[in-house]
């Protein structure tokens, strides 16, 4: 799994020696959440990934070993990518349209 480091380490380095790993998971693209769909437009959420998205990158992530996969930034579909995913057209709200980055990536 590619990932940007983790930009405090303190508390992995706190937790290090019971095996608990401290990470954090972000998404590529807005995802379709109520917030998204409160206080955006239309088109926003049309454009965005659905929650599941999240819930696959995270699921990869909590079953590596604790030990070596800790102090990470991750993003969801590099993490995905990593495990021979390929096929994001499962994840969009509206399969072909041109998605929407989330306001937090480059």
């Amino acid at each position: 799994m590619k990932a940007k480091p983790y930009s405090s380490p303190a508390l992995r380095e706190e937790l290090a020696p019971f095996g608990i790993a401290v990470n954090s998971l972000w998404p590529r693209t807005a995802i379709a959440a109520a917030a998204i769909e409160a206080y955006f437009p239309d088109e926003v959420f049309k454009a965005s990934h659905k929650p599941q998205i999240m819930a696959d990158a995270a699921c990869v992530i909590l079953s590596s070993d604790s030990r070596s996969t800790t102090g990470n930034v991750f993003i969801d579909e590099e993490v995905l990518r990593g495990v021979n995913v390929s096929d994001f057209a499962q994840y969009a709200v509206t399969p072909g349209a041109k998605l929407a980055t989330d306001l937090f990536v480059d």
